[in-house]
């Protein structure tokens, strides 16, 4: 650790600078790394903690010298990327400094790139340091302010009280969209029972989003008749899609849900909905269906993981994976949550062995009752979700998250993406 004394003079300054540089560059390729990371197949929560010790070490180390961590923070402000919007801010917060905290905050909400390394930090930090902050924004006048305050409410599962029922009936809060949609989806993730009139006033909204997030938000409430609304995105192709998949198919009744898919299923486009609906869905009846996807190369490694998803088999454990063909194509990824689009969704899944998988699905797969839902090859019961919490890959800690939920009322949706560490 270097001494916490810098010399003020200009050369030795100069020759620290180097080292805060590295700092501020090493902490925010870090957090692009985990925010990849958390969102990965392959990942589990202590792979995720690895990444977390790293950024720890990188953002202690400036600290040693606040005026010079600062210095260079700022520096990489004017870049305006998520990263460096992280490191930033968590040091401007940890100085204890308005002026510092208000050229953070500032530069975070003037570019939608930046912004969700901005609410990333406010999620990272202690409370000590966050919940007075928070407050400040949900009470203050500035629209962006009030939806940084609701959206660290959302990424540490915090309660602001009557700070959100405020925002869900105030007229201009209401005009604002991104502040608005994050109040909706945060009475959900809270299971904010007190809200649910203002829920259902929202479900009619003139605004997709909201109106999304309003039904989204009904349906973690316990209002479950609401998935019928959700059918409209779970048929268009765009940022609320997969969302909608996510949730939708752990509430509809079997039949229901199996209508959906037939009907998705008859436009070619929507394949790799139709492919992760069924592996949501977690009903039997369409695993030879996925089986045969498997001998697509377009299609197969996402089949493979929704095939896992019903049946828990681990295609490494077992043998089940071939090598990748050669012109296997990039699948780009649509999930907007990090902003770090173009990624290949399917990168780090196995590539399945079809007719390997034909042959063990033969040999298990009459276990298995066609019409009931499985999750990872067991029914769904709240102690094997929570097992899978503690134990899953991170998509598996989402799914398992999203169906604890739905199955049991009051408890609010765990974050799966939040700091492990905290």
């Amino acid at each position: 650790m270097l001494d916490q004394s810098i010399p003020n003079h200009p050369a030795m300054h100069h020759a620290y600078h180097n080292i805060y540089e590295q700092y501020v560059h090493e902490a925010s390729f870090l957090w692009i790394l985990r925010s990849i990371a958390v969102g990965e197949p392959h990942n589990d929560i202590n792979d995720i903690l690895t990444i977390e010790n790293r950024i720890v070490v990188q953002l202690d180390g400036l600290m040693t010298s606040m005026d010079l961590g600062w210095q260079v923070c700022e520096q990489a402000l004017e870049i305006l990327e998520p990263g460096e919007m992280f490191t930033a801010m968590n040091i401007a917060m940890r100085s204890h400094d308005s002026a510092k905290i208000k050229i953070a905050v500032d530069a975070g909400l003037s570019s939608k790139a930046a912004l969700p390394g901005l609410v990333s930090a406010m999620g990272w930090l202690t409370n000590d340091i966050a919940n007075s902050w928070i407050e400040r924004f949900l009470n203050g006048k500035d629209m962006r302010h009030k939806y940084l305050g609701i959206a660290a409410c959302s990424v540490r599962r915090t309660d602001p009280g009557d700070a959100l029922l405020a925002i869900l009936k105030r007229e201009d809060c209401i005009q604002d969209v991104n502040l608005y949609s994050r109040a909706l989806r945060l009475v959900g993730e809270l299971r904010r029972q007190d809200c649910m009139p203002l829920i259902n006033g929202a479900i009619n909204s003139d605004n997709d989003v909201s109106q999304f997030w309003a039904n989204w938000s009904a349906i973690l409430l316990g209002q479950h008749a609401n998935v019928s609304y959700l059918k409209p995105y779970v048929f268009k192709p765009g940022a609320l899609q997969d969302k909608a998949i996510q949730l939708a198919f752990r509430v509809l009744p079997v039949e229901k849900a199996r209508e959906w898919i037939s009907e998705m299923a008859k436009d070619e486009k929507q394949s790799r909905a139709v492919i992760k609906s069924i592996g949501v869905l977690g009903d039997p009846h369409a695993v030879n269906w996925l089986i045969n996807k498997m001998n697509d190369p377009l299609y197969a490694k996402l089949a493979g993981e929704a095939f896992m998803y019903i049946t828990g088999v681990d295609f490494q454990s077992n043998n089940l994976v071939i090598s990748e063909p050669d012109d296997y194509p990039q699948i780009p990824t649509d999930d907007t949550y990090d902003d770090i689009v173009g990624l290949d969704e399917d990168e780090n899944l196995p590539f399945p062995d079809a007719e390997k998988v034909t042959s063990i699905w033969q040999k298990y797969g009459q276990k298995f009752i066609v019409g009931k839902r499985y999750f990872m090859g067991k029914l769904i019961t709240p102690e094997f979700l929570k097992e899978c919490l503690q134990n899953g890959t991170q998509r598996q800690r989402h799914a398992a998250a999203l169906e604890l939920a739905v199955n049991e009322s009051g408890l609010p949706l765990l974050n799966t993406r939040a700091r492990v560490l905290s």
